[in-house]
């Protein structure tokens, strides 16, 4: 039999270390010369390859300090201004919403919703009818919802995922990230808290009255959907009571009533925020009070938090819990972040009305017509400026002080200069 020849075949060599050949440089230099004792050659030849290695070390260390150098350039000075890098034309009206989702943006409206890549291009759209259109996202999952209506829309990345119909008025609404979605559901004459798959069917019903439970503020659910958070208010002869239950409808709450695994009064406190940070940590944040809860199955109450100042806005991410707080005595606000243990992590004052306050990883931005405020974790103002059009979203993005910028007329991606 022929054998063939695999004309892809090739050598593969291990590549030479540059100290052998540095130093195999070195021998041949030394035993040139005449006469030399092997003892001497070998001196010589440690002594010029440790000075060989501290010129290398030297310039090592110049090439870190002048990365340190640009780095504490960029991040520990505030920026003024902006400077637009693109323009992403598309469709836009007035009544137009934008929210952050997954890679790209959510652009919602009365009239339907479509999702949007970094640069502008539609990826898909959905028609509808809503009058007052609410959203909740999570990282992957959204419900768009008709407040004082019955509709909700589940979607994901890929589009519209189920719908649901209530039969009665929707107040409230939180997905969690397989699409399960749980709503405040209220009217005249009840109220009640249900829990639907992407189908639309009901998973769990749950009945409350103001004798009973108290009125239901706030719902949230856990990223698997297994586990729900009701903020409750209750009041009686002229006194206010804020509740706060956990439903485990797993394994953990089968064998409760109502699947009800936790209950907690607090007295005097309006119990008016509520979220899961992660599977194992949530928290709640009251008029004058902040809780965080953990356990992804039974969460007992792990820190406590009496607030010396009035709350003005509460926003949060996977991380950290932030709260804009209202000076006393003195104009101006406090920025104080929190971490998962409750630990105070940022506290820093500052002036100026915005109304819409973000997390994005360790980066606090605020905004309110065309004005903008960003702050770093570490304390640093990195903007605190204006735009040219009012901000509806904004979120930075891969590269240096860049951020995606939503407005009225569109998508810019923008980046902060002096």
């Amino acid at each position: 039999m022929e054998r063939r020849k695999n004309s892809n075949l090739h050598v593969v060599r291990e590549p030479e270390d540059p100290t052998d050949k540095i130093i195999d440089e070195i021998m041949d230099e030394l035993n040139s010369e005449d006469g030399m004792p092997e003892k001497e050659v070998r001196e010589e030849l440690m002594k010029r390859k440790k000075k060989k290695q501290k010129k290398m070390m030297v310039g090592i260390a110049i090439v870190a300090a002048v990365g340190v150098l640009i780095y504490l350039l960029i991040n520990l000075q505030t920026y003024t201004k902006v400077r637009i890098s693109d323009t992403y034309v598309g469709e836009s009206a007035s009544d137009n919403n934008y929210v952050q989702f997954s890679d790209g943006v959510l652009k919602y409206s009365k009239d339907g919703i479509s999702y949007l890549s970094q640069t502008g291009k539609e990826k898909w759209n959905q028609s509808y009818q809503i009058k007052n259109p609410m959203i909740d996202i999570t990282e992957k999952s959204a419900a768009v919802a008709d407040k004082e209506g019955n509709d909700i829309l589940i979607f994901q990345e890929d589009g519209l995922k189920g719908e649901v119909h209530t039969t009665m008025p929707i107040e409230k609404v939180s997905v969690s990230e397989q699409g399960i979605v749980s709503a405040i559901l209220k009217s005249d004459t009840a109220m009640k808290v249900i829990c639907y798959d992407t189908a639309g069917n009901i998973l769990v019903e749950h009945k409350t009255s103001l004798a009973g439970s108290g009125y239901p503020v706030d719902v949230a659910l856990s990223a698997n959907g297994q586990l729900m958070q009701v903020l409750y208010l209750y009041t009686q002869d002229g006194r206010i009571e804020g509740r706060l239950h956990y439903y485990n409808f797993g394994d953990a709450g089968k064998d409760k009533t109502d699947h009800q695994v936790t209950k907690k009064n607090y007295k005097n406190t309006i119990m008016a925020s509520g979220f899961f940070m992660d599977e194992n940590t949530s928290a709640a944040i009251g008029d004058n009070a902040m809780v965080i809860y953990t356990g992804k199955d039974i969460p007992k109450q792990a820190v406590k938090i009496t607030m010396d100042k009035e709350i003005k806005s509460v926003f949060h991410n996977e991380k950290y819990i932030g709260l804009i707080l209202k000076n006393q005595g003195k104009g101006g606000y406090e920025l104080r972040l929190y971490n998962k243990t409750g630990k105070v992590v940022l506290s820093k004052e500052f002036t100026g009305d915005y109304n819409h306050v973000k997390l994005c990883d360790d980066q606090v931005i605020m905004y309110d017509g065309k004005t903008c405020s960003i702050f770093m974790k570490n304390g640093v103002q990195k903007f605190k400026g204006r735009m040219d059009n009012n901000i509806q979203e904004i979120f930075p993005v891969g590269g240096v002080n860049q951020y995606i910028v939503l407005s009225a007329n569109g998508m810019e991606k923008i980046r902060l200069v002096k």
